[in-house]
């Protein structure tokens, strides 16, 4: 592993939280193939709140706001810890390749080294001729106060890969101390942590408390007279930022009726004063700034610690990989995270572990290990982004999902924990704690189902009458609850059964029609994805075809049929077509 400072691994550059809505399931899909973001973040978390519990079980996610040093101080730890891992302090000046078909030989240093290597990941973030923005002035830099890798970012552009400019921002810190704590309101953690990683039983250490404030008409009539010195608006920046998560100006600008806008003060640390303003990232000059936050009640006297600030960035069109992550034009070279287009810790982390998986697995002489989009999150961003590319910095929603009630976080190990052992990625322990769960999920279903209400023995749940259904069955009411059963079902386990079992069990019983429904189109989902296209098809000697999707074809270079369907602009009738030359070339 090359880094530009061993000291800023796993630097938490914007907010230092991990998970949130759809990010938690990824999060949790990182830990059921082994992944270590999972563990670190409940060993470092210090508030921890479940998402989305007003709705039902397919969209709670987890998040967690960390310590953000000792996030970067653990995970460095554990690296160092990896037996077959070796970590270098340089910078990647060039990728080497060579031959006619192009293939990856390694990487060239600034300082003249040569690393030969059989596959190559390329992890760059937002260092690709990173240009930061504060107001009218600009400065080269990766991360604020981090230098940039143009080197690497000027040759990647002339590899013929298709590539595009992209920006992301992060909003003002602000000293703890100056801070009238007083005038917010207070957002506690949950009671009951839920952790990330299924390795972790409980979180009970003490958490500490987030605060929600609120813009105000004058922190509007601020930026409003300013705008023009804004350089999302002047012209300044070229890049596109990401949708669903704009600047305060750009709020401002597009949303002119909404009086208000929250924003949430969030500590960055148990050991820092420094407090993170989530909701007002901004790149106008520091004067404005300054004003801008002392408009807020409560932040009259809050002194800026750091500035806000923009970040443009080179990032190359996904649409140049394979499912794998390889560049297609370029054997052995893998991206991932926000040089494909995408932004946030999470989405990053799983591309990372998908990449460096199926680089080892190319050496190996292995096949590609692919997440499906029935089978994850991770599946779903990466099919996404190869398909249909990145036009702008691309986040991670539930909404993404067509199974969402199949792609829960509790089940999440059910679907990938067998995929990462098969690969190695799955160590003894995490193995023997799934099939432990396995086993008890297993038992508690069965339990369920033999016993029935009013039954010796049974606890009575409020059924009157006849009604006497077996508890399996009782479950599926809105009402009905497996909590006042858990005393009862660790008792005939002989155990206790934790939560996460308990969980699972009831959303199963619960929802068990919608997700036999879901199940079914799955398989039709599986049998589009199961029809292969090679990589040599020629789109242009296939009659019926317009020419502008055999273009988008071209393009894309779709492997499967199911894939080809999900390119933007390429029609059913189109699909049915190929599907027909397909079954007849064959």
């Amino acid at each position: 592993m090359v880094t530009m400072n061993l000291d800023l691994i796993a630097q938490m550059s914007c907010n230092p939280a991990i998970g949130g809505i759809a990010k938690g399931h990824l999060v949790r899909e990182i830990d059921a193939l082994g992944g270590i973001m999972g563990e670190l973040t409940d060993q470092v978390g210090i508030q921890f709140r479940l998402l989305n519990t007003s709705r039902g079980p397919a969209v709670w996610s987890p998040r967690a706001q960390c310590d953000k040093r000792r996030y970067r101080v653990r995970m460095r730890e554990i690296l160092e810890q990896e037996r077959n891992l070796r970590i270098l302090q340089a910078e990647v000046a060039r990728l080497n390749v060579s031959g006619e078909r192009r293939r990856v030989t390694g990487v060239t240093l600034r300082d003249g080294r040569v690393v030969e290597a059989g596959a190559v990941v390329i992890t760059t973030g937002t260092f690709l001729n990173g240009l930061a923005h504060v107001g009218e002035q600009t400065y080269s830099c990766g991360r604020n106060g981090e230098a940039p890798s143009n080197l690497l970012g000027d040759q990647l552009r002339f590899l013929d890969l298709a590539w595009t400019r992209l920006k992301t921002g992060t909003p003002p810190r602000l000293d703890g101390r100056t801070i009238d704590w007083s005038r917010f309101e207070r957002q506690e953690g949950d009671r009951t942590p839920t952790p990330f990683s299924f390795l972790t039983a409980r979180i009970d250490r003490p958490q500490i408390a987030c605060h929600i404030a609120y813009t105000t008409e004058e922190t509007h009539r601020l930026l409003r007279d300013s705008i023009a010195r804004s350089p999302l608006y002047s012209g300044q920046i070229e890049g596109i930022g990401p949708r669903y998560c704009p600047s305060i100006e750009d709020k401002v600008v597009k949303f002119p009726d909404k009086v208000r806008h929250q924003i949430f003060l969030e500590p960055e640390g148990l050991d820092t004063y420094e407090v993170y303003v989530n909701g007002m990232s901004t790149s106008m000059p520091i004067d404005v700034q300054e004003a801008m936050v002392a408009s807020v009640p409560g932040l009259e006297s809050a002194e800026m610690m750091r500035p806000g600030y923009a970040i443009e960035y080179d990032a190359v069109d996904p649409r140049e990989l394979t499912h794998s992550l390889e560049v297609k034009s370029i054997g052995g070279l893998f991206l991932a995270g926000q040089i494909n287009g995408t932004s946030g810790y999470e989405e990053a982390g799983c591309q990372g572990l998908i990449a460096g998986l199926n680089a080892a697995a190319k050496l190996g002489g292995n096949d590609p290990v692919v997440v499906g989009r029935t089978e994850g999150y991770t599946g779903i961003l990466i099919d996404d982004l190869v398909s249909k590319g990145a036009d702008e910095p691309y986040r991670m929603f539930t909404s993404r999902a067509e199974f969402r009630l199949h792609l829960r976080i509790d089940n999440a190990d059910e679907r990938l924990t067998p995929l990462g052992r098969r690969a190695g990625l799955v160590s003894d322990e995490r193995w023997a704690a799934f099939e432990r769960k396995r086993a008890e999920k297993g038992m508690v279903r069965s339990l369920l189902s033999a016993n029935r209400i009013g039954q010796e023995g049974v606890p009575a749940v409020g059924c009157e009458g006849e009604d006497r259904p077996a508890l399996a069955v009782w479950l599926r009411r809105p009402e009905a609850s497996i909590d006042v059963l858990s005393s009862w079902i660790s008792e005939r386990v002989g155990s206790a059964v934790g939560p996460g079992v308990l969980t699972t069990v009831e959303t199963e019983f619960k929802y068990a029609g919608y997700i036999a429904q879901q199940e079914r189109q799955i398989g039709r989902l599986r049998d589009a994805e199961g029809r292969r296209i090679p990589a040599e098809l020629s789109y242009s000697a296939i009659p019926g075809l317009s020419t502008e999707i055999r273009q988008k074809l071209e393009r894309v270079r779709p492997e499967t049929l199911g894939q080809a369907g999900r390119i933007p602009g390429v029609t059913p009738a189109a699909i049915a077509v190929l599907d027909v030359y397909l079954s007849v070339v064959r």
